[in-house]
């Protein structure tokens, strides 16, 4: 890499261990569901308007998101080397402008606004026409930054990305690589299976008459594993929606989502298909044993309520049930 040419970042799953868009989403729904709801349906299709609309209702802390290490170690050198360091994202530009100023980078950002949404060609071409034609090295994390790699001198590419990799390679571009990714076991952290034991409740009353049969116990089984997916669900919703209180919190500042160790877009895949599973398997037993699943589901999620005189300010009402508690 030269250390003349500007180092620009990108934010969302480079610099950050996570996406300011749905850091927006999940704050705002903390805070004003309502409010996040109306404007996705509003702005579904203006997606540079609906990130500008988020992150006015999320207010984020964005000084306590996860940082990539490698790219902060690189950082650091870039700015030891006297390089200017630039952010370059598809987010919001007020939230981008707030990022930089925290982590002491330039003034100068590119970043979504309500008239056009910065990514792929589009920031390729703001970046060239502020640098010019190679007068830049890139990083980037996602095959929608090869459009930007294409016209930078030097290639930083956070993860693995084989298919970006031997297309730059080909192309002889100067190529830095940093590790980057989640892995299944950070995953199942965030599905707490330590508390699927509890279900076991479940077997007392076959035990208790005397039933030992296999269809039966096929049948709880099944039952166990619907309530094990609903609990599951629930923690990572309630894990998304408190990112910015476990960053705060001594030790819950570990927990993945919080961490960046797995990405939000992850986990709330994973929330869909949990709840899908435990839904599919309760109507497989019956269709009263799903409607339980579903009221065990909805009762579970945590009704955020602004206190009155007092903006910003939230409760809680956790319904308690014996399963998965």
């Amino acid at each position: 890499m030269s250390e003349t040419r500007p180092l620009v970042l990108d934010v969302d799953g480079t610099f950050l261990r996570t996406d300011l868009l749905y850091e927006s989403f999940w704050a705002g729904m903390g805070k004003d569901p309502a409010g996040v709801l109306r404007s996705c349906a509003r702005h579904f299709g203006e997606r540079q308007v609906l990130k500008q609309k988020l992150a006015q209702i999320a207010d984020l802390r964005t000084d306590l998101m996860p940082v990539h290490p490698g790219v902060a170690d690189m950082v650091a050198k870039a700015q030891a080397a006297g390089r200017e360091v630039v952010l370059a994202s598809a987010s919001d530009s007020a939230l981008v402008e707030k990022l930089a100023k925290e982590h002491e980078l330039s003034e100068r950002v590119f970043a979504s606004t309500p008239e056009a949404n910065l990514k792929g060609a589009a920031k390729a071409g703001a970046l060239v026409a502020a640098y010019g034609e190679r007068g830049f090295d890139y990083a980037g994390n996602e095959p929608v930054d090869r459009a930007i790699w294409d016209h930078a001198g030097g290639a930083v590419v956070v993860g693995d990305l084989p298919k970006e990799v031997a297309g730059l390679r080909q192309a002889g571009k100067e190529i830095t690589q940093i590790e980057g990714g989640w892995t299944y076991r950070d995953l199942m952290r965030a599905l707490r299976p330590h508390q699927w034991v509890k279900n076991v409740l479940l077997f007392v009353p076959l035990i208790a008459a005397h039933t030992f049969d296999p269809a039966s116990w096929a049948w709880v089984l099944l039952g166990i594993a619907a309530f094990s997916a609903a609990a599951s669900s629930i923690y990572i919703v309630n894990d998304l929606l408190d990112l910015e209180a476990d960053r705060l919190h001594a030790s819950k500042h570990k927990r993945p989502f919080a961490s960046g160790a797995v990405p939000i877009k992850v986990g709330m895949l994973a929330f869909l298909g949990l709840s899908c599973f435990a839904l599919g398997v309760g109507a497989i037993i019956g269709t009263g044993f799903m409607a339980l699943v579903a009221f065990y589901m909805s009762c579970r999620w945590p009704i955020r309520c602004a206190l009155s005189g007092s903006a910003g300010s939230t409760s809680r009402f956790w319904p308690h049930f014996i399963l998965c508690g």
